[in-house]
C-alpha cells in the first residue's frame, strides 16, 4: 500500500510495491502485475468421501474470526491524513473510498476490484482510500473478516496495517512525528522516511504538510467530539481470540525508531 505525491494505499507490504491513486508503480512491475493479479475467487473445500455415483460434496470452510478497531480521534486523524498523502482525501467526502489508481472511480464497493490501471508511466492495481493493492487486501480482510470493500472495512484494514508496522501505539499518542512517519513509509509510499525522501524513491509529501494537515484535522475532530459530549477515552484494539493472527501484530511488531 503506498503512494505519491498524491493518493495513498495499503501498499503490497507483503511484496513490497507501492501504489497509490496517482502513478507509483514502476513499468518494470507491471508486466507481472497482469500475472499476478487474478481476480480473487471464493473457493469450496471438497469432502474427502462422495455418496457412491455422486460428485463430492462441496463444503465451505469455515469463515475467519472478525476483529474491529475503535476508531477514536487520534486513529481517525491519521487515517484522513493518509488519505490526503495518497491523493484520495477528496475533502473528507466518501468518494474517495471509491478511487482507483490514476484517479477513476470504482463502480462497485462489494470488493476490491483488483483491475490494473496503466498511465503513461505507472501501472497499478491500487484501489480505494488507502490505495489497497490487491494481495494486501486479500491478506487484511482474511485476517479481520472483512466481506466487502466498504469505507468501514476499509479504515479497519488501514488500522491493521498501522498496527502491523508497529505504529498504533505511536497514533494513539496524539501526534504526527518523523518516527510515525517513517515507520508507515514502507506502506505508503508518499510518507517520508526519516531522511525526508520516499521509501520507494518515488515522489513523497513533505513531513511539514503532512503534520500541518493531521493537527488540523484532529482539532477539528476531537472539538466534535467534545460538542457531541463524547468520550475521547481508547476502547483498546480488538480483543485477541485464540489463533487469531491479527493480535500477533502487537507482540511482534516491535518499535524500532
Amino acid at each position: 500500500m503506498a503512494a505519491t505525491a498524491s493518493p495513498r494505499d495499503s501498499l503490497g507490504t507483503a511484496l513490497g510495491y507501492p501504489t497509490s491513486a496517482t502513478p507509483a508503480l514502476l513499468p518494470a512491475v507491471a508486466s507481472s502485475l497482469d500475472r499476478q493479479l487474478e481476480q480473487p475467487s471464493q473457493r469450496l473445500a471438497m469432502l474427502d468421501v462422495a455418496l457412491p455415483g455422486q460428485a463430492p460434496i462441496p463444503l465451505a470452510s469455515p469463515p475467519p474470526v472478525r476483529a474491529s478497531y475503535p476508531i477514536t480521534p487520534a486513529r481517525r486523524a491519521l487515517l484522513n491524513t493518509i488519505r490526503y498523502s495518497e491523493g484520495t482525501w477528496a475533502g473528507g467526502q466518501d468518494i474517495g473510498y471509491r478511487i482507483l489508481f490514476g484517479g477513476s472511480l470504482m463502480r462497485s464497493m462489494e470488493r476490491h476490484p483488483n483491475l490494473v490501471i496503466r498511465t503513461a508511466r505507472y501501472a497499478s492495481a491500487a484501489a480505494g482510500a488507502y490505495q489497497f493493492m490487491p494481495f494486501t487486501w486479500s491478506m487484511a480482510s482474511r485476517l479481520l473478516g472483512l466481506q466487502t470493500f466498504s469505507p468501514e472495512e476499509q479504515d479497519q484494514a488501514a488500522l491493521l496495517l498501522i498496527q502491523r508496522r508497529g505504529a498504533l501505539h505511536l497514533a494513539d499518542g496524539g501526534r504526527f512525528t518523523r518516527s510515525l512517519a517513517a515507520r508507515l513509509a514502507p506502506e505508503w509510499a508518499s510518507f517520508p522516511t526519516l531522511g525526508g525522501g520516499s521509501y520507494y524513491g518515488q515522489p513523497v509529501r513533505r513531513f511539514a504538510d503532512l503534520k500541518r494537515f493531521y493537527e488540523d484535522n484532529l482539532a477539528q475532530l476531537q472539538a466534535e467530539v467534545s460538542n457531541d459530549g463524547m468520550s475521547d477515552d481508547l476502547a483498546g484494539s480488538p480483543a485477541c481470540l485464540r489463533g487469531q493472527l491479527v493480535c500477533q501484530f502487537a507482540e511482534t511488531a516491535k518499535p524500532s525508531l
